[in-house]
């Protein structure tokens, strides 16, 4: 019995040892939290001591005792949640792109990926181009579209990128490789600054933002705005940084970028100090009765677009990943549905489509030709 005890004891010391060395080794899970870094994340007014809150209270329904069940359906029957074929991503072209004149330009990759220009300047949002989001778990989950990384070597430069926050699925380490040399600025969130300075980019190429505080960058206003939401990449750092979306304003146009986030009073308050916007990307997509407080039904997303005041709104989060219970095209099935019934003018470019600063297609949407 003493042995077995001892193989036993041994054992667990040696998945202990393992454990912390691949959490300390692998580059996934970004920078630690310091505590020198601790002292800055306190002077913010969302820090209340030991972590960033929300400006409501925000619980989730998982815990041991829902969690086996949810795990067991996430991971169950996941193709058939998922389209039946690869979803295609029009073609980069670089020269067309520059060469464009437009005061407003803009791709949606799929997901939360955005590429906006703007007053002359190539944006760029949440860069995640890689191919599954689970890159240190033991299930992966795989991109609906194939070979995305590879988009980033026909990427124009980059004057500046933007993190809403540091989950996987929006800060993706593959692509901030890739991007290496062809970004002249970084705007994230307070706290997500170590995981860059991890992934060796420089430190005066990072700019942190708390939320209301803004940044210029040649006649163009960007202001990191709330959302509800969570952080967090590793066991230890859950809501160890920032989470938001953004704003871009211009003499010409404004641009609302929702983040992750539940349905909250915030959409209202960044509408009344901020708006109106001429283009609101709204989250809508990967929501569950489980965490209705960090994700919202696309009919909130609808009222969220009222809320900020938007001459046209797009959804975005969805046609990427399997990420929640419900279909793929529930999102944007519902989201539009609702949009008509509000009489809320909405826009669903194809992936990788270039869109313009002109009124929105009524007519049939591309997805409806996918199952």
């Amino acid at each position: 019995m003493k042995k077995m005890l001892k193989v036993i004891a041994i054992l667990i010391g040696g998945l202990l040892v393992f454990g912390g060395a691949y959490l300390w080794l692998n580059p996934q899970f970004g920078g630690r939290v310091t505590q020198e870094r601790a002292e800055r994340y306190a002077q913010s007014q969302q820090w209340d001591g030991e972590k960033f809150v929300n400006q409501s209270e925000t619980t989730m329904d998982v815990n041991l005792r829902t969690m086996p069940g949810l795990i067991r359906k996430q991971f169950s029957n996941r193709e058939e949640r998922a389209p039946k074929t690869e979803l295609p991503i029009q073609a980069f072209d670089s020269k067309a792109w520059q060469a464009d004149t437009s005061d407003f330009q803009f791709i949606w990759f799929g997901h939360s990926v955005g590429l906006m220009k703007m007053a002359g300047k190539n944006l760029l949002i949440d860069p995640m181009f890689g191919d599954d989001t689970s890159p240190v778990g033991p299930f992966r989950t795989r991109r609906y579209s194939k070979n995305t990384l590879a988009i980033i070597d026909k990427l124009p430069p980059i004057d500046a990128v933007f993190i809403t926050h540091d989950h996987y699925d929006h800060l993706d380490y593959d692509s901030f490789t890739k991007l290496k040399g062809k970004v002249g600025h970084y705007y994230v969130p307070i706290g997500v600054k170590r995981h860059l300075l991890r992934w060796n980019i420089p430190a005066d190429k990072v700019t942190e933002l708390d939320w209301w505080d803004t940044a210029q960058m040649d006649g163009i206003e960007m202001t990191f705005v709330p959302s509800r939401h969570f952080s967090g990449r590793g066991l230890f750092d859950r809501a160890k940084s920032l989470w938001g979306g953004w704003t871009f304003i211009s003499d010409q146009h404004r641009v609302y970028w929702s983040g992750d986030g539940g349905y909250d009073a915030h959409f209202k308050e960044i509408g009344e100090k901020l708006g109106p916007f001429d283009w609101a990307f709204l989250e809508c997509g990967q929501y569950n009765e489980l965490w209705h407080a960090i994700h919202m039904y696309p009919e909130e997303s609808v009222q969220a677009a009222i809320d900020v005041k938007a001459k046209t709104s797009i959804p975005i989060h969805w046609g990427a990943f399997t990420l929640a219970l419900h279909d793929w095209k529930d999102p944007v099935q519902r989201f539009s549905e609702e949009a008509a019934r509000q009489g809320v003018n909405i826009a669903m470019p194809r992936l990788g489509e270039v869109i313009r600063f002109q009124a929105a297609d009524a007519g049939g949407f591309w997805w409806e030709g996918y199952q």
